[in-house]
Formats: structure tokens, sequence, C-alpha cells
């Protein structure tokens, strides 16, 4: 028997055995996100129920299972890899279109009778989506429960939660001491009316206490809840997580350990007539339930979202040094990669040897901790899976001519990083250098653009489609998402999408850091995506008000082979040309010097 076959009777077996417990808690309908008690992107494998009961390894997408029939709602990104991973499982791939929020309701208002039960573990579910999920599903004459949990009596064996270590962000490269975070956090609830503040995600909790962890892949955070009163800051974790050292430093600054399970009775133990501040799409709708009768709830964003996501002038010098160490560790990969291909060796150069080299070569610089999200090396029509990732079963040979889209990031004690760029291999065609240019252009479009203070970022999105709409092109993805400083590589509230609301909270801010990244993507053929991040920064004033502009912070040549250069504006090529020397000058001194050549030539004006 192969692999996918006796994956997908694994697949069947499971399914059934769920189905049995939903029949035991009368549940005709079962909703399984991809989700953790703490509303993270990136899960822990304890938390890992809808891959586990699927067999589909992407990040994002919801498993609906009945009785006799079983739906996974994907977006755009996951299309191809879904319909390939659900093959012989009998679970059927549903799309996403842009900007739905709850597809799968009218799924099973027509494939269920009103009156059925419809199921969610409501520790998995955000309070407004809860809210919005409930009211929609009743509308249809169904009943909704959420406080269901059938996956833990079927999944045996499951991975506990993890307990790694926690440790301290070394204080040379923090702007801001813990206590004076946690003023600015006070300040922030008493301009509310808060006698407490609960924080649940993970980065939030990270950043309000300088701390870092290494609990879930890619981020350094760890698996606790946090509780801030005026004069009380109490950490829920497993107290195993803090090394000696640590637990007596935070108990000198007042800051109480109390377990990760004691959640639940300290939000029933608040005091009555007190108020407590909690954000509905960052807090799960079950710690909502928790919280004691007479308690008054003031729904508004994190504070800490915001603060966060404004770094400060000494983080974005340590996060300009880190894009350059970063940089310069890309060109390494690149100048071996170049030279390797040109050699011909007999031992084949696959997108898993691409990984792994990438992770090589940064490993090397200073500072390094670990990706910060799973590299994406995909060659010809892998590239056109915007989150497609090689495995040891699944993986191309990289051989004749084409494009390797390469979509990398690395966690650095001084910042995070995110970075594509696409590699010709042999000789690109017509088609290929005009997508690539297209998407430069877009690239290009949204870098030079100044905006008004305080503009929503979604609204910046078409300035980066715009070359491409020209053309009849588009893509499914937004054009960029915040990124932390040491912290998930996938920050807020900021995001550029038309597919977001253009909301008061996701206004711009000087010290904001965002990812540009256009893309183009022809189906079994190739893809073309460039990505820089950003931060934004203050122009001189003008008597219109305050405006403010991006200075790119991702240091490493854009492949100059494959551009068209007949596309391109002189405004562009201008653009172009002093990004190039800007690289050229920054990288220098930190590349080997059999490197240096690569560099020069591959910064050369065009």
């Amino acid at each position: 028997m192969n692999d996918g076959m006796q994956q997908s009777d694994e697949i069947h077996h499971r399914l059934q055995a769920l189905r049995k417990a939903m029949q035991n808690l009368s549940i005709d309908v079962l909703i399984i996100p991809t989700s953790d008690p703490h509303l993270s992107e990136y899960l822990p494998e304890h938390w890992r129920s809808r891959e586990w009961f699927s067999g589909f390894t992407g990040s994002a997408g919801t498993l609906v299972v009945g009785k006799n029939q079983a739906s996974l709602w994907v977006d755009s990104r996951y299309w191809s890899q879904a319909a390939q991973q659900l093959t012989g499982s009998g679970i059927i791939m549903r799309k996403i279109g842009g900007g739905s929020t709850l597809p799968y309701v009218g799924w099973i208002a027509e494939n269920f009778p009103a009156g059925s039960t419809v199921g969610i573990d409501g520790n998995l579910i955000s309070l407004n989506q809860g809210r919005q999920l409930k009211k929609e599903l009743e509308k249809k004459g169904l009943v909704f429960k959420m406080d269901v949990d059938p996956v833990s009596s079927v999944w045996k064996n499951r991975p506990r939660i993890p307990d790694e270590a926690v440790f301290e962000h070394p204080p040379r490269f923090v702007a801001l001491s813990r206590q004076e975070k946690l003023g600015l956090i006070r300040a922030e609830m008493k301009n509310a009316g808060a006698d407490w503040f609960l924080v649940t995600t993970l980065d939030d909790i990270a950043w309000s206490l300088n701390l870092r962890g290494s609990d879930i892949e890619f981020n350094p955070v760890f698996i606790s809840y946090l509780l801030i009163g005026h004069e009380t800051v109490l950490l829920m974790i497993d107290s195993a997580k803090l090394p000696d050292h640590l637990s007596r430093v935070l108990a000198d600054e007042g800051i109480e350990i109390k377990p990760y399970e004691a959640v639940s009775g300290i939000l029933q133990g608040l005091p009555p007539e007190t108020a407590l501040l909690l954000d509905p799409r960052r807090t799960t709708f079950a710690l909502n339930e928790m919280v004691g009768k007479g308690v008054d709830r003031i729904e508004a964003i994190n504070p800490t979202v915001l603060l966060k996501s404004k770094k400060a002038p000494r983080e974005i010098e340590h996060i300009r040094q880190t894009m350059r160490q970063d940089g310069a560790a890309f060109c390494e990969f690149q100048a071996w990669f170049d030279k390797t291909l040109a050699e011909g060796n007999d031992v084949p150069i696959t997108e898993l040897t691409v990984v792994e080299k990438i992770e090589t070569f940064r490993s090397c610089r200073p500072d390094y901790v670990s990706p910060s999200f799973g590299t994406i090396a995909g060659f010809n029509a892998n590239g056109a899976l915007p989150h497609y990732q090689a495995t040891e079963t699944e993986f191309s040979i990289i051989h004749g001519n084409g494009l390797l889209l390469i979509d990398t990031g690395g966690q650095y004690l001084g910042g995070t990083t995110d970075m594509t760029r696409v590699i010709p291999v042999g000789s690109p065609d017509r088609e290929q250098k005009r997508d690539f240019t297209v998407v430069l252009k877009g690239l290009i479009a949204l870098s030079e653009t100044s905006f008004p203070r305080s503009l929503p970022a979604p609204m910046l999105d078409c300035i980066a489609r715009k070359p491409l709409w020209a053309c009849g092109f588009d893509y499914g993805h937004g054009t960029g998402h915040g990124v932390g400083y040491f912290l998930n590589v996938h920050e807020g509230p900021q995001g550029i999408s038309c597919h977001a609301k253009p909301e008061p909270q996701t206004v711009m801010e000087e010290g904001m850091v965002t990812s540009v990244e256009p893309g183009l993507y022809r189906v079994g053929k190739w893809g073309v995506r460039l990505e820089n991040l950003v931060v934004n920064q203050f122009v001189p004033d003008t008597e219109f008000g305050e405006f403010l502009c991006f200075e790119t912070l991702t240091q490493c040549p854009i492949d100059t082979r494959c551009i068209d250069r007949s596309l391109l504006t002189e405004n562009e090529i201008s653009w172009l040309n002093r990004y190039h020397e800007k690289v050229r000058y920054s990288l220098m001194p930190l590349v080997a010097d059999d490197v240096k050549d690569w560099l020069i030539k591959r910064t050369e004006p065009v």
C-alpha cells in the first residue's frame, strides 16, 4: 500500500471515530478551525486537530464534519495543495473567495435540516466570530453549541502542550523595560476605564514582558495568559518553563506566577463591579464565558497591539542591521547557487537543497535564532503555489530553464525578516520576464509612495496592483502584512490588502514595519513574487498635514536577469539603480571575498 492510500485510510478511521463521538454528544455538524486557545496563526502540534483529521497541512482552513460528509474550506493560497492532499480522504475541498469570513454557514444550512445541532470548541474561536457564527446559524434555524470538544476523546496519544524554556530578550535589543511597557499599558487601561486587562495572544504577552520562548515553531513566544491590574500582574504559565533566575527577577518586579490552568478560576474570581478590558477579536468565546458575574467588560483592541506595532528608533536601527546581515546571508546563498548551477555538478540541486543551504548561510550570522517561517522554494509550477512547501517525498529538481521563487525569513535578536526573490534558472523567456517586470513595477510603485498619516493600510493595496491591472493581471493574496520585532512574522494591526476592511485600527503610523509583496501566478507554469520590508517614516510637514513614506529595510539584490527593461519607466529604473547602489554599499563589508564579485555584478545599473 502506498503512503497516499495509507494516509487516506487513516483519515477515514479518524473521521469515523469522530462521528461516533459527535453522535454521543448529540452533535450533527462539527466545525474544526485552524486555531488554539490563543488564536495563534502557527499552532503547536497539540492543537493541530484540523490537520490531524483531514491530512491537509496548510496553515489555514476550516474542516466541517457531518454524519455522511465533510468539507474543508480554504482560500486561494491553498486550492492546489488541498485538492492534492485531500485525494481519497472523502473530504471535499471548498473554495473561499476574497473577503469571506464564515463561508461554510450557507453550506451547512443547505445540507442539514433546521433543528440540526452545530458544534465548535469555544476555546478555538474568537468572541467576535463566535457571536457572528451563532447569529448566522440560528438565523437559519440551526442550534449552535460552543461548549463541546469531541476531538479530545478521539485523538489518542495527542502531543503534549509545549514546555520549552522562557528567556529574556537581551536588554541591549530592547527599547523599553518591562516596567515602562506596563506603565504604558496601564495608562491605556486608565483611559479606557479598565481595572484589569486580559492578554491571551502570545506575541502581545511576550512583548509586554520582554520575554521570548520557543513553544511555537518559527515564533519566539510561549504558551501563557497574562492579566494586568493597576497594582498587580499575573502570568499564568507552567512554572517549569521559567528558569530559577528568571522567576526571581519577575517576582522582584511584582509579577506573580500562576499555573496555566488557573486562568478559569482567576477570571471567575475577579471582583464584582470592576471592569475588564478584553479584545473580542483576540480573546476566545470560552474565556469570555469564564469571567465572573458582576464584572463589566470593556471590549476594544488590545492596547499592546498598537503599542508593539510602532517600533522605537532604537529598534529600527537594530532592524536595519539585521536586514544587512540577512541580506548578506542570502547573497552568499545566491552566489553558491549560481556557481553550483554553472558547474553542473553530478549531485542535483533540489528545492530541499535550497531550503537547507539558506538556513546554513543564515545560521552563521550574528544574533540569528531560527527561521521566521518555513522557507518556500518553488521551481516553475511549484512557484505558482503561494504557500508551497517542498517535503521529503514531494519536491522538484532544479534544472533546465525557469524561475525559482524563494520566500524566506529569519528570527534574529535584533529583528524579524521576511523576503521574497525570484532567481532565473537557465534562460527565462519573454513571458517570464514580462511577468517579473510587471510585479517589480508594483513593488516600486508602492515602495516610493507617500501618503497621509493615519491612512488605513488596506487603502494602499491598489497602488501595487495598478501596473498588474493595466495588463489584465492580478493576484489573490494581500500586498502586505505587519512584521514583529523578534516576534511573529505576521503582526497587526496594519495590513495592506484589498480583502481587509479599512477600519480605524488599521491606520498607518510612524515606526510600523510592513511587507510589500505583489505577485503573479501562472498555474502549472511559474510564479513571481517580490517582497521587501519597509518602515513608516515621517516626511516634512505640508500645509495639508502630516505624511508618511516608506523606508525600504530589506537589503538584497533584485535579479536583473529577469527584467524586461523596455517595460520600465525612467523613474522605475532610477529607483532600482538607487536601491542596488545602497544594497552594494551596505553588504560589501559583510560578505566573503568570493561573494563580493557576485554582489558587484548583481547590483550593476540596468
